[in-house]
C-alpha cells in the first residue's frame, strides 16, 4: 500500500511525532496509518504521542545573545506546567535550543526540530521528545526570532515575558560602552512594560491608523457634545487624539517610565549626545510567554466526575 505525503503529515497531526519519523512508519506499515501509529508506539514514541494533544501554555521565553557575531535570539518553549518551566533540565534544553538557533540560523521551527542540538548529537527533536518521555508532560517549541545586530534584552519573572531590542549604533564600538549598555536594558524594559506596537509613527500600517480614525469618528457621532460642531473642528479633535494613540503604541512617542518628563525618543537622544555616538531602534520583538495559547484549567470535581464514569 502506497502514501502520499497528506498520509505524512495527517501521521504527525495525530500523533505529534517528527515527520521524518512518521514518513519511516509509514513505509514500514506499507502505508496503512493504525499499523504505523503502532510502529511509532513500539518506537517508544507513544508517551510523547499521548501527551500532544495537552495544552503546552506554561513554560519560558528566553533570550540569547552572542556578543561577538552580533547575533540575538528570542524564543518561547511551553511546557503544561509552570512547574516544569522552573526545572533546570528544561531551562537547559529552552538555551541550547537558543544556541542552535543563533548558530545554525533553521528557517522555522521545524528546520530547528531537524537540526542537531547544540552540544548534542542528536537532533533538537529527539532531545525534546527525551524530555517529554522523561518528565511526563508535553512541551513544544512554539516560536522564535534571529537577528543579526546589536541587540539589548531583557526577561521579566522568571521567563513571563522576554523583549529583544535591535538597534543601528555609529560608530559600532559605541554599543560596548556602558551609557549604551544601562540605555539599552531601560528600553528592552519599558517594551516589557508598556507593550508598544511599533518603533515610531511611521511604522504604524496606513490601514490600522484609518481604522484608529474610523472608530474616533464614530465616537464622535455618539457624543452629543459633538452634536452640530464644524468638520474642521471635528477633524482637528481627531488628529489630536492621534496623536495620543502614537503616544501609547509607538515605542519612541512614549513617555519614559523612569523620566515622566521625557519621551523615550529624547531618553536615547540623550544617551548618543553623552556617549558621543548616533544611535536609532532598528526594531524590537516582546514575547509574553503563552500569549495566544488556551491554558489549561484543572476542575476537580469534573475530574472526578470522570473518573467515576
Amino acid at each position: 500500500m502506497s502514501f502520499t505525503a497528506k498520509d505524512v503529515q495527517a501521521l504527525r497531526e495525530k500523533t505529534g511525532v517528527g515527520m521524518m519519523d512518521c514518513k519511516k512508519a509509514l513505509a514500514e506499515a506499507e502505508g496503512d496509518m493504525d499499523k504505523a501509529i503502532d510502529v511509532l508506539r513500539e518506537r517508544g514514541l507513544a508517551a510523547a504521542t499521548k501527551k500532544a494533544g495537552r495544552i503546552a501554555a506554561e513554560g519560558v521565553v528566553l533570550t540569547y545573545y552572542d556578543d561577538d557575531k552580533n547575533v540575538g535570539v528570542i524564543i518561547e518553549v511551553n511546557s503544561e506546567t509552570d512547574f516544569v518551566a522552573k526545572n533546570a533540565e528544561f531551562q537547559s534544553f529552552v538555551l541550547s535550543a537558543a544556541k542552535t538557533v543563533a548558530n545554525e540560523n533553521p528557517a522555522d521551527v521545524d528546520a530547528l526540530l531537524s537540526t542537531k542540538l547544540d552540544g548534542s548529537d542528536r537532533t533538537v527533536l529527539e532531545n525534546l521528545q527525551d524530555k517529554i518521555l522523561k518528565i511526563g508532560e508535553n512541551m513544544n517549541i512554539r516560536r522564535f526570532e534571529r537577528v543579526e545586530s546589536v541587540v539589548s534584552t531583557y526577561i521579566h519573572g522568571g521567563g513571563s515575558v522576554g523583549v529583544m531590542v535591535m538597534y543601528d549604533v555609529n560608530p559600532a564600538g559605541a554599543a560596548k560602552n556602558d551609557g549604551f549598555v544601562t540605555m539599552g536594558k531601560d528600553i528592552a524594559m519599558q517594551i516589557a512594560s508598556m507593550s508598544p506596537l511599533y518603533v515610531c509613527q511611521s511604522n504604524v500600517p496606513a490601514d490600522v491608523l484609518a481604522h484608529e480614525k474610523e472608530i474616533l469618528a464614530a465616537q464622535m457621532k455618539e457624543d452629543p457634545k459633538m452634536a452640530g460642531k464644524p468638520e474642521k473642528v471635528l477633524e482637528g479633535i481627531i488628529a489630536g487624539k492621534i496623536g495620543k494613540y502614537y503616544k501609547e503604541v509607538c515605542l519612541l512617542e512614549q513617555q519614559y517610565v523612569k523620566d515622566g518628563d521625557i519621551d523615550v525618543k529624547n531618553y536615547i537622544a540623550n544617551t548618543a549626545k553623552a556617549i558621543g555616538a548616533e544611535i536609532s531602534v532598528a526594531g524590537f520583538f516582546r514575547y509574553a510567554r503563552g500569549e495566544g495559547l488556551q491554558k489549561r484549567e484543572d476542575n476537580f470535581a469534573d475530574e472526578v466526575a470522570g473518573m467515576m464514569k
